[in-house]
């Protein structure tokens, strides 16, 4: 598919990252989109930026309320695109919405990780399961599922568990490696690819909490107070002594740089995943840390949960991988 003026285009977790950059650049090149997040307000952002951009002439956006979650919620998603959009064929779908959190089989809350889990891994299989009929009946078209550099390296490093994320992204990565054969057979001029991101600058970190927790308000709870707490100490240092107000300024001060700090931006990693889309490339490395990450991981598997693994990853990704763990596990 090189030319994506005129195609349809489904986008899940449209409303911020690389679910609002994908829809912005999938909308500036003619190409309609039907977006869906559990977010109105980011939707309308999305929309609003789309508009400043400017729509091209037969192109349109339509926002959808959906938690990629929960099958009956896609299905409605689904019906309510195919009817504002007027088809029932779809050439594009981007199985991008996620979120993070759960991290310890051992010490998180059970619905946490399970939450985790079945956004990352459960909306990805859902959406495919959704859209599928649509996706055949269009004479091409793809599907793109976002898995993870964590469906390489299960890991954030030897200080922070972080099962439920990289479960779900590895799950992600073994689907559509196997569906490149299954559509292959079954539905040849349907296509697959499956992304992995490094440290993209994204607010998953602050939309993670809203999602998982139910909640639309910067200030921490007790119990995430605690929790940061815990996860200061396994890095060896003192927060005991240390107030709310400043473990809530280092929490946020985290969100920010991973936000704004990141070595690829979320518009970046669009233009990776789109050209990639346009090659057909079953699997997109997106940002030089997911290409080192890959190579080292397959260079030393034995190896690669090892603080000496972690300390030598560092170094060659060039990350700030303590602002990231620190961050990321909220």
């Amino acid at each position: 598919m090189k030319d994506f003026a005129g195609k349809f285009a489904v986008v899940t977790g449209g409303g911020t990252g690389m679910g609002r950059e994908l829809a912005r650049q999938l909308i500036a090149e003619g190409c309609s989109v039907a977006m869906c997040d559990v977010s109105d307000r980011n939707m309308a952002e999305t929309i609003a930026l789309c508009e400043a951009d400017r729509i091209p002439q037969g192109a349109r956006i339509t926002a959808h309320i959906a938690d990629v979650s929960d099958e009956a919620a896609l299905v409605r998603f689904r019906d309510e695109a195919a009817k504002a959009h007027d088809t029932d064929r779809l050439n594009l779908l981007f199985n991008n919405a996620g979120i993070g959190g759960g991290g310890s089989m051992v010490n998180d809350d059970r619905g946490e990780w399970e939450r985790t889990f079945n956004v990352c891994w459960g909306g990805v299989y859902l959406g495919v399961r959704t859209f599928l009929p649509m996706l055949i009946a269009a004479d091409e078209a793809h599907i793109v599922n976002t898995s993870s550099v964590n469906g390489l390296w299960a890991s954030l490093g030897p200080h922070v568990s972080h099962t439920a994320y990289a479960s779900a992204k590895f799950a992600v990565r073994g689907f559509t490696e196997a569906l490149v054969t299954d559509l292959r057979l079954n539905a040849p001029h349907v296509k697959c690819s499956v992304v992995m991101p490094g440290h993209i600058g994204t607010a998953i970190v602050a939309n993670s909490r809203k999602v998982i927790r139910g909640v639309d308000e910067d200030t921490l709870t007790v119990e995430e107070l605690e929790r940061a707490r815990d996860r200061i100490a396994h890095m060896g240092m003192d927060s005991a002594g240390v107030p709310d107000a400043a473990i809530q300024a280092m929490v946020a001060e985290q969100a920010r740089r991973f936000l704004e700090d990141a070595p690829t931006s979320a518009a970046e990693a669009a233009r990776i995943i789109l050209d990639g889309v346009r090659h057909e490339r079953w699997r997109i490395l997106v940002g030089e840390d997911a290409h080192v990450i890959d190579r080292m991981v397959r260079e030393n598997p034995e190896q690669a949960y090892e603080p000496e693994f972690y300390n030598r990853l560092v170094e060659a990704a060039g990350w700030q991988l303590q602002n990231i763990v620190a961050s990321r596990s909220e």
